[in-house]
């Protein structure tokens, strides 16, 4: 029988989720559950999926922009954005990573539940199967982004990062410091076979950007 898409609600927020599209799991409500959004910020919300955490924190922020490789992501943030009146907010693009930005684009905010999963080499072919393989250690996304993320950040700008310690937490905290970026563990949840852990970083004083 052919799938059909579902119904995700959150504080009082209703989400439509295509069948190609990762449905809001342990990991997204970790992020979620420690959102601060303050008056007027530019959020950047990477890999939207269904858009949630795109609509979550377009209440408080001047401008969301959600950004997801997956076409049919897009659409479905656009449909959510829509059904939460909250569209005129919320800028949605197609794209791998940061493409579709142009490099003079800073945000406050930026927020990334990464594809943290190590998975075989021929997985991670489909649209659903992108939102979380990541490669053969489970790396190849996060450390794109953290190479790529340091030219979008505000000055008093900050991170926050889902993954998996099945990813290598320490080896993400090394090269957000490389970045000139302070990074801690926040808050964590364990799961059967894994713990999910959200990592927030900032811009290190001496290393920020004029």
């Amino acid at each position: 029988m052919r799938s059909r898409n579902s119904v995700f609600c959150y504080e009082g927020y209703s989400f439509v989720v295509f069948k190609e599209v990762y449905k809001p799991a342990e990991d997204t409500l970790l992020l979620a559950r420690n959102l601060v959004v303050r008056r007027g910020e530019c959020v950047l919300d990477m890999g939207t999926g269904c858009g949630i955490l795109a609509v979550v924190t377009a209440e408080m922020a001047a401008r969301v922009v959600a950004v997801d490789i997956n076409p049919y992501a897009v659409v479905c943030t656009k449909k959510n954005a829509d059904l939460n009146g909250l569209r005129p907010k919320i800028e949605v693009l197609l794209g791998d990573l940061f493409s579709p930005l142009d490099s003079s684009r800073k945000f406050d905010l930026i927020l990334f539940n990464s594809p943290y999963l190590p998975v075989e080499e021929d997985e991670g072919g489909s649209w659903i199967e992108k939102a979380w393989a990541g490669g053969e250690t489970g790396r190849k996304i996060i450390d794109r982004f953290i190479e790529e993320v340091p030219e979008h950040i505000s000055q008093e700008g900050r991170i926050l990062l889902v993954q998996s310690n099945l990813s290598n937490v320490r080896t993400t905290l090394d090269f957000l410091d490389q970045s000139k970026l302070q990074a801690a563990v926040v808050d964590k949840e364990k799961l059967n076979f894994e713990e999910i852990v959200l990592i927030e970083a900032k811009k290190q004083p001496e290393g920020a950007c004029t």
